[in-house]
């Protein structure tokens, strides 16, 4: 894939595949736990990355006939880890595809209101949405005395590929 948006959605979906994987292991009370400031527990927040984000991919690219997603439905880590290998490969595809940041769709705010919005708004959506989410799982796991995993898009840059030593610091 060579788009625009190539290393931002790859980013996105290693990020949440890595973090899935570093929370498979935490005990019960850690991942269903609430912290005041965040969304909610570990799993509740992990389930609303994935389910938020097929949404807004859904909206933006209708790429899935109907929803691929569970509703309301508590769902575990090899559900988690398999909408989220999904996801991975509807951003690949869509990308391929072509991207129309200024086709329409429709989104409902909590008060019943309508909006139509740019394909764009919603991709963007998707990006700061994880991001957001994924930094309060962080900050849970700080809480808690868990070291967590590295998210940022240099370490992605490294374990990718995309960015390479070109030259060895001096220690």
């Amino acid at each position: 894939m060579t788009h625009d948006l190539a290393d931002i959605t790859r980013h996105n979906s290693w990020a949440t595949a890595t973090l899935l994987e570093f929370c498979r292991g935490l005990d019960d009370e850690t991942l269903n736990t609430p912290i005041p400031g965040t969304y909610g527990p570990i799993m509740e927040t992990l389930r609303h990355i994935i389910n938020s984000e097929m949404s807004y991919l859904f909206r933006a690219s209708g790429i899935w006939q109907e929803r691929p997603w569970p509703t309301g439905e508590s769902v575990g880590f090899d559900t988690l880890v398999e909408h989220a290998a999904i996801l991975a490969r509807a951003w690949e595809d869509y990308l391929v595809n072509g991207v129309d940041v200024d086709g329409l769709n429709e989104a409902y705010g909590d008060d019943g209101s309508v909006y139509t919005v740019r394909h764009g708004v919603f991709i963007t959506q998707a990006i700061h949405h994880g991001n957001e989410h994924r930094a309060q799982i962080c900050s849970i796991l700080g809480v808690r005395g868990i070291e967590p995993p590295e998210l940022s898009g240099w370490l992605w840059g490294e374990v990718s590929g995309r960015s390479t030593i070109a030259s060895p610091g001096n220690s």
